[in-house]
């Protein structure tokens, strides 16, 4: 995991301490480049369900797995790492498809994934965790916590719908989010060599405030990465598998969850449909949308959702 340079610094209250954190936002290396990890992590790698991810480790205590979205890797959650590895060992994978993780020809629905990331924390001798998964990292963490939830200690979903619960086509066919649709060897065409054009898109047009979204570092940083051959096919399939995904998700949604369950929302974006699409699955669920936010919390909203996500993340101590 590439580290941030200095940027904002906040404020943030967590429980009855106030904590000064630095959001840590300046250039990457190139991703061919050695570089160090973050401060107190390793970088690893493991040979998991047929694929290779790549994933950071650090801390000590209850195990939490921090999931990354599209158009971002595991990157996207270093400014919350020093808060977490205060009382956890935190674990940060770069999922199927993305970041330094192998970038296979199938395997991309959200219950394969999932296995991904239990055999992942099953290998590093966890038997249960907290997950946490922002965009469609809170898909595969929804079907981590459905089809292992002895093994799932809290689960926090965070901007983005569960396929096929509820009035999931609600979203799914809007005509905004037409890149849920936008996939195969022309968009592939369409899309090389400009990865950051259409990355541009997602990061703009999904935030309240363009300037208050990934920053500029940070995006170098992904359109690079997407750029890697297999890159672009792979996060492309994460959408071409929602059919399938909203299969799986109505028969294990059948049987509610019963761990607690944070749903953090962007006002100006997911907002209250994924809070109800979230009691349609499970029976202990906290809602929260954030104020002025749009779909990139943690950019966006920093001072508002890390203390949320620290606050319900520490309860599992």
């Amino acid at each position: 995991m590439l580290q941030r340079a200095a940027s904002p610094s906040y404020k943030i209250r967590v429980g009855t301490a106030t904590v000064g954190i630095t959001l840590l936002l300046a250039a990457s290396p190139p991703l061919s480049a050695a570089a160090a990890p973050s401060p107190g992590f390793t970088d690893r790698f493991a040979e998991v369900n047929g694929t290779r991810l790549h994933y950071l480790i650090g801390g000590k205590g209850s195990p939490v797995v921090l999931l990354h979205g599209f158009a971002e890797t595991g990157h996207m959650w270093i400014p919350i790492l020093p808060l977490l590895v205060q009382r956890h060992t935190v674990i940060v994978p770069d999922m199927r498809g993305a970041g330094q993780s192998a970038k296979p020809e199938s395997g991309y629905d959200k219950k394969t994934m999932a296995v991904d990331i239990h055999d992942l924390t099953s290998s590093l001798g966890f038997d249960r965790v907290s997950i946490v998964g922002h965009d469609i990292g809170l898909m595969v963490a929804y079907a981590y916590a459905a089809q292992f939830p002895q093994a799932t200690d809290r689960l926090v979903l965070m901007d983005a719908f569960l396929p096929g619960i509820g009035n999931w086509k609600d979203v799914w066919l809007m005509r905004d989010l037409w890149h849920f649709h936008f996939y195969g060897e022309v968009p592939l065409a369409l899309v090389k060599g400009r990865e950051r054009t259409y990355f541009e898109h997602f990061w703009n047009d999904f935030a309240a405030d363009p300037k208050r979204s990934v920053p500029e570092a940070d995006r170098q940083f992904y359109a690079q990465a997407y750029a890697q051959p297999g890159g672009m096919r792979a996060g492309f399939e994460y959408f071409r598998n929602f059919e399938r995904d909203a299969q799986d998700f109505a028969q294990l949604g059948a049987t509610r969850l019963t761990m607690p369950v944070l749903v953090l929302t962007g006002e100006k974006a997911s907002g209250q449909f994924l809070i109800d699409q979230a009691r349609l699955v499970a029976t202990d669920v906290k809602g929260v949308v954030i104020a002025g936010s749009g779909h990139w919390l943690m950019e966006e909203a920093p001072s508002q959702v890390i203390p949320q996500l620290v606050a319900f993340i520490d309860e599992s101590r």
